[in-house]
């Protein structure tokens, strides 16, 4: 007989519309151009979606020179965590035509930056040091014109660039709680710092974990599906057990799921990052499903409408149910 196990489902989860759209320029162009289309770096922290682009033509690369002179003529996709100037500047420079995928999130980040530099402030960026997105928000300004924080003890030790104001800005997938602690820090240190004019945290990290806090209380395990490269999922972990999880798994799928450690569970808390699809997550519910008499609770916190849009010369393609639902996730 099968124990009991309640699996508290979170939602929102999964796709964000950053996401999606990235992962639609690939396939947009994939139909669009034929195969190859060179996508620099994975478009988005997933295996599974990178694996399924591959399968339809794309080929991963991680510099431009990687590109043969014969495929100069195809697309290259910049992934969704954007890149420095230098870039696109580089493309331009060998002639090939590029597509940019960027989060219009990050972009916004990307000007926050600039504002700041262009008012005569140093910029500090809140993020993780090596992430593609801070490797792309600080190649936006010149060298030495952004120091990274990455935390609250940064914050204290920092020392201010003589005669210059500052201003901060943050990677989009960061803890909510965390970051707010490395500002507070910062605030107290430097009074006068000015701050973005919009949030810089993205609305798909912050209701992600919101609602990984509404159904981590009382749970015996709580998975993340996600990417161990993946920022936002990472951060999940840790924000379900500061909620009360008992413990926090980060997996990729569920062959990954570790069926002899995880004990005598009834509840079971269950999100995915933002670059993990929801067939992955169905594949996690099937499998607890053939091991307990499973019961899914609904942990739902707010409800995503955002869209998108593509870039203007690939929205005259049209997608088939099928390839919309490889974008969306759900195959």
């Amino acid at each position: 007989m099968k124990r009991p196990l309640t699996i508290r489902l979170c939602g929102p989860r999964g796709f964000c519309a950053g996401v999606d759209r990235a992962i639609q320029i690939v396939v947009l162009a994939l139909k669009k151009y034929g195969a190859p289309v060179y996508v620099r770096h994975e478009i988005v922290h997933n295996r599974y979606v990178v694996e399924g682009l591959q399968a339809r033509g794309a080929v991963f690369i991680e510099e431009l020179d990687e590109i043969p002179p014969e495929h100069r003529d195809c697309p290259v996709v910049f992934s969704a965590h954007g890149v420095p100037k230098s870039v696109p500047a580089d493309a331009e420079a060998r002639s090939l035509f590029y597509l940019d995928a960027t989060c219009p999130l990050v972009s916004k980040v990307h000007k926050q930056a600039m504002r700041h530099q262009r008012l005569g402030r140093h910029v500090l960026l809140i993020g993780h040091a090596g992430h593609p997105e801070v490797i792309g928000t600080m190649g936006q300004l010149p060298v030495g014109a952004v120091t990274l924080v990455e935390t609250e003890e940064d914050a204290m030790r920092l020392a201010r660039p003589e005669g210059e104001e500052l201003g901060f800005v943050t990677q989009t997938t960061l803890s909510v709680d965390d970051t707010a602690g490395i500002i507070r820090a910062l605030e107290k240190r430097f009074p006068d710092i000015k701050a973005p004019a919009a949030e810089s945290i993205c609305y798909a990290t912050t209701n992600r974990q919101d609602a990984v806090k509404e159904a981590a209380p009382g749970s015996d395990l709580f998975l993340i599906v996600g990417a161990p490269n993946s920022s936002n999922s990472k951060r999940l972990v840790e924000v379900a057990e500061r909620a009360g999880a008992h413990r926090g798994l980060l997996v990729q799928r569920s062959s990954e799921i570790p069926w002899d450690e995880i004990g005598d569970i009834s509840t079971l808390g269950l999100s995915a990052g933002a670059s993990a699809p929801e067939i992955i997550v169905d594949e996690i519910v099937d499998a607890f499903r053939e091991r307990f008499d499973v019961t899914v609770e609904l942990a739902i916190t707010a409800v995503e409408t955002e869209n998108f849009p593509v870039n203007r010369v690939l929205r005259d393609v049209e997608l088939t149910s099928a390839d919309m639902a490889f974008v969306n996730g759900s195959a």
